[in-house]
């Protein structure tokens, strides 16, 4: 029995050497880390790597940010490198594309890209088309970023997205982030990028928490522009989305699986240039497309992905014409449950899915 007991304690230990050791060549577990904190370290690497890396824009210093993105960064890098403005978007705006021709790398935080309309002249005439006037010997490295799209109870004037207007504008780079693995490898990208970049976060996901791997909390972790991220695999219809509308698909497309239809979630992230190739890709597995979106239908970035669908190869696979799941064609309401009907929900995603699959 003694012997018995013995053998029994030395299998036991034997087994949990195993484990210990099976479990150090296993890779550290992913961290979370919300969308807010992922833009505040892409910031914080670039400040720190790149001297002529700024930020400005209004109350992003000692307030650290009408929305913290910026938090702590003053107190490291002082008032050279952190730049309160005073609230004119036109102003500093300007100031920021002047010091890009000059050879600095500026971003610019817009409180919110409802304000951008302020400055508009400066993005567009200014920074998109100058590399391209200038014969290609004058760059403008800057990236324009703030919160863009539908917010809550902020109404008309304060909740649209400006994808589509700005993904019109050649000259201009346009990303737009789900993920807080998106906003720092896209961020980074962004501020390295010798071309003007329009970098659309979202209000509704800074608070959001997200895993985010080992590799993508290296300082070299980049991610490119032009390249979709299927965020889940699936064999009956491909879903389309960018920014906070990733989210809804993925939980339309967790309720359809119950159902028996798995839908293949596409994460654009980069709206110009426009990564056709994984949706043509998809679209030859599923036979069957939906995008999805907040911002209105007409001339909007869903419309685009359709006709580029149209004009393609991928067209002569589609069993079913290809549908549109955008915000309503209004000014937002205030009203909250206004509001709730003027954009995308989970139950339109699943309806319009079931109306393409005939089901």
């Amino acid at each position: 029995m003694a012997s018995l007991r013995c053998f029994l304690r030395s299998g036991k230990k034997a087994v949990s050497v195993a484990v210990r050791r099976e479990f150090h060549r296993t890779g550290p577990a992913a961290v979370q880390v919300t969308v807010r904190d992922a833009l505040n370290q892409a910031m914080d690497e670039e400040l720190e790597r790149d001297e002529r890396v700024f930020l400005l824009g209004e109350e992003v210093a000692q307030y650290d940010g009408a929305y913290k993105v910026s938090r702590g960064l003053w107190k490291k890098y002082g008032d050279k490198r952190i730049i309160d403005t005073p609230i004119t978007e036109m102003g500093f705006a300007g100031i920021a594309v002047g010091s890009a021709m000059a050879g600095l790398r500026p971003i610019c935080e817009f409180m919110t890209f409802n304000f951008s309309m302020q400055a508009i002249d400066q993005v567009i005439n200014s920074a998109a088309k100058t590399y391209y006037m200038s014969a290609g010997f004058q760059s403008v490295p800057i990236v324009f970023r703030g919160p863009n799209g539908a917010s809550a109870g902020v109404a008309a004037q304060h909740s649209q997205c400006f994808a589509a207007w700005y993904g019109h504008c050649p000259g201009l780079k346009v990303v737009s982030p789900w993920s807080a693995e998106d906003a720092k490898g896209l961020l980074k990208s962004a501020i390295r990028d010798d071309n003007p970049v329009v970098f659309l976060e979202n209000e509704l996901m800074y608070g959001v928490p997200f895993e985010m791997s080992e590799e993508s909390q290296s300082k070299d972790f980049l991610i490119p522009f032009g390249k979709a991220k299927i965020e889940r695999p699936g064999s009956h219809i491909t879903v389309v989305s960018h920014s906070r509308m990733v989210s809804l698909c993925l939980d339309a497309a967790a309720v359809l699986a119950k159902e028996g239809i798995e839908c293949e979630v596409i994460n654009m992230r980069s709206i110009r240039p426009l990564d056709t190739e994984t949706i043509e890709t998809s679209i030859m597995k599923t036979s069957h497309l939906i995008t999805v979106e907040g911002g209105w239908p007409q001339f909007g970035v869903g419309a685009e992905v359709l006709a580029r669908i149209m004009e393609g190869p991928a067209f002569n696979f589609l069993d079913a014409p290809a549908v549109r799941v955008t915000g309503v064609d209004i000014p937002m309401p205030y009203a909250k449950i206004l509001e709730d009907n003027s954009v995308p929900q989970i139950k339109d995603i699943i309806l319009s899915v079931k109306k393409t699959l005939n089901v």
